[in-house]
């Protein structure tokens, strides 16, 4: 048998999740096991309980348990999911029932699993051979995300082949785990619950319609006939589901269905939920354990095993766990819903006890090859192997840092007559989700900036991004409109403030640096016609990005007055942002961190330059050094404030998700301050957030693909988001035209300086 200590890469910490006792449910008593089969077995692990919770407040649990997850609660999956990232397990052990997870079909698991970066094990103990679209894809999400999946029986390993397309290789089968108790005689132990003289057939498991209880106390007439003093011991409490919605109706039922065929005095309802060692008794005291569930496709069941596990005679309906389980001459099986057959057989071993003796031994053989111990070091192998074959981070030595050429060619995939399309599937366009006005404002400035593409191109393309941002505009509505179908139909009349404020900037960029007079003109005559929309936005980011395109209009027309009012106004509304939300520790204009959060103090860099304003210009870079500080790793590396960290007051960034647009923006920031300062520190910041793109960052993994100027969606946990949407791609090639620009800059005013190395 394998031992932690003889493999190579040794397992010292683990997160397990699931349901745990005092939760009363099978999967608790399944999880509460699991954990305390593995303490026992490897004494030196430490084992992080993740407690799955439909009460919050109501259980009183242990100390084992590290913290509980409201399951209907999505943000606690992400709170649960970075304290696992940050505790330093090593992997995950999963229990999975589509029941006590929240969403459809449980997937808020699923947005657990999404943002922690080790490998995770699942147990399923419910395997549909018929989903609907919602299990479907959760059981998919699942399969794709965990390296290991455990079955309990060999038929779930077909169902998950057949039905999911699940890989053969990631399926190993562990039946479920039963304690290890010795063989004893039942009368031994009969006194202790009332039952001396008596033979019993128990049933137990938490009480519920499906269970079959009704099939047992229908054959009860056939088996009194022939053993006046049988009993038929039914225990467990009613399923707390079943108590909220109808209290007990469903037990109620049951007496009134044994007292109506005369068989009340053979019928003992135990209405508890016992604590694990007495309910073992329970079950060694008892001669037959029966079970006449229902349902043909039940893969688990921990009643039946812990029955098998202690030697129990058992007769049963031929479900999937039974059969499988109880095969070869190890149990009874019965057909289902055959009353007159559980009466056949339970008398056949009753009348012989030899034969019921005979066939409990069986039992037990059987119950000895599934003792929790056994199971614990056959799963802990199986997490030693997945970490192990973890994927190794590549080496910084290998990681790219020459910058990348401009290259518009990803976005000219992901853009067609009408303008640029959002979203892509990997790295073709979905035009499903159509275009928006932000991606096609960002790729008229892009084409500005690109000095190497040929005149012909860069005027179709111009025009194209131009002509979607003069449509865009609403005259009624005095607001430019941001979504479009593919259709090109709108979505709405106005988009949000932001988009608005993008559309202002673009205008500003393009009026200053569009090659073309006639361009330069249009953007001029379209900025002054809508630019007054600002002074009516409430965003501090709108205002950012509207200051943005001011700053560029006074560029090239220094005296016009309503780009001077909006940087005016609206540094000073950034200035009173800051101190208001000023503490000690926290130099930022919201109480929060958001997305482009560069932007702000950007916008102020770039006034305070326009308007000849040292306050604000000041202000600007302390911000920004703030911020750059907060987007620094401890590895002295850029890492963008992850989406996960938005909305969260007066609180450090979290890690992920880490998405490109925060790196262009602290690169067009640097670039703003370097211009404002020459300070040639701006230069090395600017180029360790370029450097990200190429695989500088907490995955040491590339967001750029530089044979056809793409950029992924986002850096996750696990990896990367493939998918390559307009707002990466245009970040990148933004980034990339920033970057080279200052670099000549800074060449000029301080000698050779590389941006990026």
């Amino acid at each position: 048998m394998m031992h932690l200590a003889d493999v190579v890469t040794p397992i010292d910490h683990l997160a397990l999740i699931g349901n745990f006792l005092p939760r009363k449910c099978g999967l608790a008593t399944y999880t509460t096991d699991t954990f305390t089969a593995l303490k026992g077995r490897y004494a030196d692990l430490k084992i992080d309980v993740y407690a799955m919770d439909d009460h919050p407040g109501l259980y009183d649990y242990p100390p084992e348990v590290t913290r509980s997850i409201p399951d209907q609660d999505r943000l606690a999956y992400l709170d649960a999911a970075r304290a696992i990232e940050a505790s330093g397990a090593q992997a995950i052990w999963l229990q999975h029932e589509y029941g006590i997870f929240g969403g459809p079909a449980g997937e808020h698991i699923l947005a657990l699993l999404d943002r922690v970066s080790i490998p995770v094990i699942v147990t399923l103990h419910t395997i549909l051979e018929k989903p609907n679209a919602d299990e479907r894809r959760v059981m998919e999400g699942l399969l794709r995300r965990c390296s290991r999946v455990i079955v309990m029986a060999e038929r779930g390993r077909e169902i998950l082949e057949r039905v999911y397309g699940a890989s053969g290789r990631a399926i190993v089968m562990i039946p479920h785990g039963v304690p290890d108790r010795a063989f004893v005689d039942p009368d031994s132990l009969k006194g202790r619950f009332g039952w001396d003289g008596r033979k019993v057939v128990l049933t137990f498991g938490l009480l519920a319609p499906g269970k079959g209880i009704e099939v047992m106390i229908e054959a009860l007439p056939l088996v009194v006939a022939q053993h006046p003093n049988v009993l038929y011991a039914v225990l467990g409490a009613t399923h707390p589901n079943l108590v909220k919605h109808e209290g007990e109706k469903y037990r109620d039922g049951l007496k009134a269905l044994a007292a109506e065929l005369g068989v009340g005095a053979n019928v003992d309802f135990i209405d508890a939920f016992l604590e694990h060692e007495e309910l073992i008794d329970y079950l060694q005291a008892a001669d037959i354990y029966a079970t006449p569930y229902l349902n043909p496709a039940q893969i688990t069941s921990g009643t039946l095993s812990y029955a098998v596990g202690v030697g129990k005679a058992v007769v049963s309906t031929p479900y999937v766990h039974a059969t499988e389980i109880l095969g070869d001459g190890h149990g009874v099986l019965v057909d289902f819903g055959d009353s007159a057959a559980f009466a056949r057989e339970i008398n056949a071993l009753l009348g012989s006890d030899r034969n019921r003796i005979k066939l409990s031994e069986r039992a037990y053989a059987r119950g000895r090859t599934m003792i929790w111990p056994r199971l614990a070091e056959v799963a802990m192998r199986e997490i030693v192997q997945m970490v192990a074959a973890k994927p190794q981070r590549l080496p910084t030595s290998m990681v790219a840092t020459i910058p990348l050429k401009p290259d518009f060619s990803a976005v000219e995939r992901m853009s067609d007559a009408t303008g640029m399309l959002q979203h892509s599937i990997y790295s073709v366009p979905d035009r499903r989700h159509g275009y928006c006005i932000d991606d096609n404002a960002r790729a008229l400035m892009l084409v500005s900036q690109m000095v190497e593409m040929d005149e012909a191109t860069r005027d179709s393309w111009m025009t194209i991004y131009a002509s979607f941002l003069q449509y865009a505009w609403n005259p009624e509505a005095r607001r430019f409109r941001n979504f479009m179908n593919f259709d090109r139909t709108w979505c709405e009349d106005f988009g949000s403030e932001d988009s608005n404020g993008r559309t202002l900037w673009a205008l500003g960029v393009t009026a200053r640096d569009a090659q073309l007079a006639k361009h330069r003109h249009w953007a001029l005559s379209m900025f002054d016609m809508t630019a007054s929309l600002a002074l009516e936005l409430g965003s501090p980011r709108a205002h950012a990005f509207a200051m943005l395109g001011a700053a560029a209009i006074l560029e090239a027309h220094p005296s016009h007055p309503l780009a001077r009012t909006i940087l005016s106004r609206f540094g000073d509304e950034l200035c009173g942002l800051l101190e208001e939300a000023r503490r000690p520790e926290w130099e930022w204009f919201e109480i929060v961190l958001a997305y482009d959060n560069a932007r702000l103090p950007e916008a102020l860099i770039r006034a305070g330059v326009a308007l000849g304003r040292d306050d604000l210009t000041k202000c600007g870079i302390s911000t920004l050094d703030w911020i750059v500080g907060k987007q620094t790793s401890p590895e002295g590396r850029f890492r963008a404030v992850g989406s996960d960290s938005f909305g969260r007051i007066y609180a450090e960034p979290l890690q992920f998700d880490q998405q490109p647009l925060e790196a262009q923006a602290t690169i067009d920031a640097c670039s703003a301050a370097f211009d404002a300062s020459k300070d040639v520190r701006w230069v090395e910041e600017a180029g360790r957030a370029y450097r990200w793109y190429l695989g500088q960052n907490d995955l040491d993994l590339p967001l750029a693909t530089a044979q056809d100027g793409g950029c992924f969606d986002g850096l996750m946990p696990g990896g990367l988001n493939r998918n390559q949407g307009a707002e990466s791609i245009l970040a990148l090639q933004l980034a990339g035209c920033a970057i080279s620009g200052l670099a000549k800059r800074a060449e000029s005013v301080a000698g050779p300086i590389s941006a990026v190395a």
